[in-house]
């Protein structure tokens, strides 16, 4: 198979694999405090540090989760639920229209069921959220205003945001300010310290560790209230007994992905440039969304709508040929509904349900493209004579 579907998961690096295999054949609860359980908090302290270092944040600053969907959660209830309840007033939950579900559907079952007021930040048509538009929505009554939400690299189109810029512009209105870097990391140069951010979602699997374990980066000093009680693990931020050898996987899939990150991002821009310039050879009408090639852009992802074609058409045909990739956000994959991240940009409903992601990551080669560009013409066309057909046939 012909795997470009990295965004939505990339193998298990050699170094992961390791450190499972390793922190695995051993026993011991990190939480117990006989021999086992010290050697087992060992290896989750040093992972820890590892996670810090790699990602410009302190020690004391890293909750170690179950991953992403996880750590966006305990960040946008946590949150909303300690800032309203030391200001009933704060009750505005301000997100861009293009965030993963994880934080907009956290945010609507804050609203239907807590009393918040979730609000979108529109994005511009390549699905970035400006400066401006955030100004704009706090300068209507900052002090109603809970938190902000704004993811730093978007999950379908690719597009990057300045969030340091919108992170000094939530802390003038005295507001945290979280990012779901989940795409972002390994991909990008990504520093908590240095960005500004409040709080920062982090994926295992995203950079070639294992599934079922991730991190909320939390400065210092910000607190939230749990979604779980137990224990008290994890600062009391996220009970639970830790995944010993799940974390140290993490750490050391981690630490590749962002020691590889500089050589890795020119030679993925290659391929993905090389990628849309001869998809779009093949299909003349295809059209790329997102942000430009770039600085603006993540150097693996290439984004696609095609018209006259269903996203899930492309990919099933693509699938027997071969070609795996996605229609946008695995986590919603198999529901047949336009992306609503294209919508938020200003596409046409047709536009967004004809589209296809495909991402590159480490383990990605020029071939990939080849196997891509050798069936793309002609996929295409099959999926627009079936949408022909059953057009004319409604």
């Amino acid at each position: 198979m012909t795997y470009l579907d990295h965004a939505a998961t990339t193998p298990m690096r050699p170094e992961a694999l390791a450190a499972y295999a390793a922190a695995s054949a051993a026993a011991g609860n990190a939480s117990s405090l006989h021999a086992s359980g010290r050697r087992a908090r060992r290896v989750v302290e040093e992972s820890r540090e590892t996670v810090a270092a790699v990602l410009g944040a302190r020690p004391s600053e890293v909750v170690f989760t179950g991953g992403g969907t996880e750590s966006d959660n305990i960040a946008v209830k946590g949150l909303y639920w300690r800032r309203n309840a030391e200001d009933p007033g704060r009750r505005r939950v301000l997100v861009s229209a293009v965030e993963h579900l994880a934080v907009l559907d956290a945010g609507h079952w804050l609203a239907a069921e807590q009393g918040a007021r979730l609000e979108r930040l529109a994005v511009d048509a390549t699905g970035r959220v400006r400066p401006e538009t955030l100004r704009a929505a706090l300068a209507t009554d900052p002090g109603s205003v809970a938190l902000v939400s704004v993811m730093w690299a978007n999950n379908e189109v690719g597009t990057l945001t300045e969030i340091g810029e919108l992170a000094a512009i939530a802390h003038a209105a005295g507001v945290p300010l979280h990012t779901d870097a989940v795409q972002a990391v390994g991909c990008v140069p990504v520093s908590f310290a240095v960005s500004g951010v409040d709080a920062m979602t982090v994926s295992g699997h995203k950079v070639g560790g294992p599934y079922g374990v991730g991190a909320l980066l939390l400065r210092r000093g910000l607190d939230l209230t749990p979604l779980t009680h137990g224990g008290g693990q994890e600062r009391d931020v996220r009970s639970g007994s830790l995944d010993g050898p799940g974390i140290a996987a993490f750490a050391a899939a981690l630490s590749a992905a962002v020691r590889e990150q500089p050589t890795e991002a020119e030679r993925l821009a290659g391929l993905r440039d090389d990628l849309v310039r001869r998809v779009l050879a093949a299909v003349p009408d295809a059209v790329l969304n997102g942000a430009p090639a770039g600085p603006g852009r993540l150097p693996g992802n290439a984004h696609f709508s095609f018209p006259g074609c269903e996203g899930d058409s492309l990919l099933m045909l693509l699938d027997a040929r071969g070609i795996e990739c996605s229609t946008g956000s695995a986590c919603s994959a198999g529901v047949a509904q336009p992306s609503h991240v294209l919508l938020a940009m200003g596409a046409d409903t047709e536009a967004a349900r004809g589209s296809l992601r495909f991402s590159l990551g480490y383990s990605s080669t020029a071939l990939d493209v080849e196997e891509l560009v050798d069936v793309i013409a002609g996929v295409t066309e099959r999926a627009r004579r079936a949408g022909q057909l059953a057009t004319a046939s409604g």
